[in-house]
């Protein structure tokens, strides 16, 4: 199961999947319409021969017209694309060309284009003239002159879709959906008000047990894991298996990947089985990376506030969409690192945190925001938002450390009293705020 979502996700990221299948069915139209027992609509369309009229040549200069320009339209929207993405990697990060690659609308616009030259490709072979008795699927040739009209509509819509993306607002907007999908997909039980979150310690279920390593047969990032996989052979063998890696990292070739306790040795069928729960790839995906989502975010505002771009809005527009995507997970239950079957611990998951996911959405901006009383102000503004939905005493200390960042970069960049001023007033309102919840 992993492998074939690996799969789908692999295809569903490139340029030639979905066009491949608009192709073919393009072809299977082409084939269906000439094979059409059509008599009596072509005996309509001839009641107008002024346009539906068109003998051998006609429609072979028809259909001709339409691939030629069909080809030029397509080499003309790979070249926007390809622009589009140089842009977006220069500009943002490189790390956001996946998603414009897996954007179904520009996979789409390429698969029409391509697929009505293979329609006419197709026509053009059929058709034929002379004294042994000619043949024109009339049918077919208007519904090419139908689709040729319809794909005037296709560019106009791709030029305004690309001209709209390229936009930080939708940028950033478009990264933030996936990992709120994400998140809703991992995570999908929501905290109780007072509820207790499950960020436990793992100390004490690992000090008396024995354990083998599985190392990795492969360098690469993990991109996604079978945890069904790995509680299964847990509970064939009655042992317990503990994650060296977690989804994210960086596997370096015969490291330490997996470890098991049995009783006994784990044989190579085991070893091989807890292989295969791990995805290795050569980038990260958002699919169960939560945290890559976050990261290409912080990238992007990182470039925003660097001192060739000087971006300050770019940078705050990161901030907002990072303050959803917290919100959204403050609010999530997140699965104890500690998976037990019948009472009898059988995994110990790696995962990040409330905390570690906050640190890497704001340490960084924040650390680049020196002397920006904009974007430190509305870093306070996110922290208020966070406080407000989540009563963890491990979250909000995590909230109340960064408040403590903020005031000492405030203090220490801030040259003007009216800016640190400002900033002070609204750290005592925030402060203020996680104290009373707090207690």
């Amino acid at each position: 199961m992993l492998r074939l979502r690996r799969l789908w996700v692999s295809l569903r990221s490139s340029f030639w999947f979905v066009p491949g299948l608009i192709v073919a069915g393009s072809a299977g139209l082409a084939v269906g319409l000439i094979e059409l027992p059509a008599e009596g609509l072509e005996d309509q369309l001839m009641r107008w021969p002024r346009l539906f009229g068109a003998g051998p040549e006609g429609a072979r200069s028809i259909l001709s017209t339409i691939a030629g320009s069909m080809m030029s339209v397509v080499g003309v929207t790979f070249s926007m694309t390809l622009v589009t993405l140089a842009l977006a990697s220069s500009q943002y990060t490189s790390r956001i060309l996946r998603n414009f690659m897996a954007d179904p609308v520009t996979q789409v616009v390429l698969g029409v284009f391509a697929g009505i030259f293979t329609y006419c490709l197709i026509l053009l072979r059929t058709i034929r003239g002379g004294e042994d008795g000619g043949f024109v699927p009339r049918v077919a040739v208007l519904t090419a002159v139908g689709l040729a009209i319809g794909s005037i509509a296709v560019l106009i819509f791709f030029i305004h879709r690309i001209a709209s993306s390229i936009q930080a607002s939708s940028i950033v907007s478009a990264v933030a959906s996936e990992t709120m999908g994400a998140i809703k997909r991992l995570f999908p039980e929501r905290i109780a008000a007072g509820a207790p979150t499950s960020e436990d310690a793992v100390e004490g279920a690992v000090s008396e047990r024995r354990w083998q390593t599985v190392a990795a047969r492969g360098n690469g990032y993990i991109d996604s894991i079978d945890s069904a996989a790995l509680l299964a052979v847990a509970r064939a063998h009655q042992g317990v298996i503990r994650m060296e890696q977690g989804i994210g990292a960086f596997v370096i070739h015969e490291s330490a990947l997996v470890s098991i306790s049995l009783p006994e040795p784990a044989s190579e069928e085991v070893v091989a089985a807890l292989r295969n729960a791990f995805s290795l790839s050569r980038h990260r995906t958002t699919d169960q990376d939560v945290a890559f989502g976050i990261r290409q975010i912080v990238d992007i505002a990182l470039k925003a506030l660097s001192p060739s771009v000087n971006d300050t809005t770019t940078a705050i527009i990161c901030v907002d969409y990072l303050t959803a995507i917290m919100h959204l997970l403050a609010g999530c239950s997140v699965p104890s690192k500690l998976r037990y079957e019948d009472g009898e611990l059988r995994v110990i998951a790696l995962r990040p945190d409330f905390p570690e996911l906050l640190a890497a959405a704001f340490d960084e901006i924040r650390a680049n925001a020196t002397g920006n009383t904009a974007v430190l102000l509305r870093l306070l503004w996110s922290l208020q938002v966070l406080a407000g939905v989540t009563d963890s005493p491990r979250r909000r200390k995590a909230i109340l450390e960064h408040l403590d960042a903020i005031a000492e970069l405030a203090e220490r960049s801030l040259p003007a009293a009216h800016d640190r001023r400002q900033v002070g007033e609204r750290l005592a309102s925030v402060r203020g705020k996680v104290d009373v919840a707090s207690g």
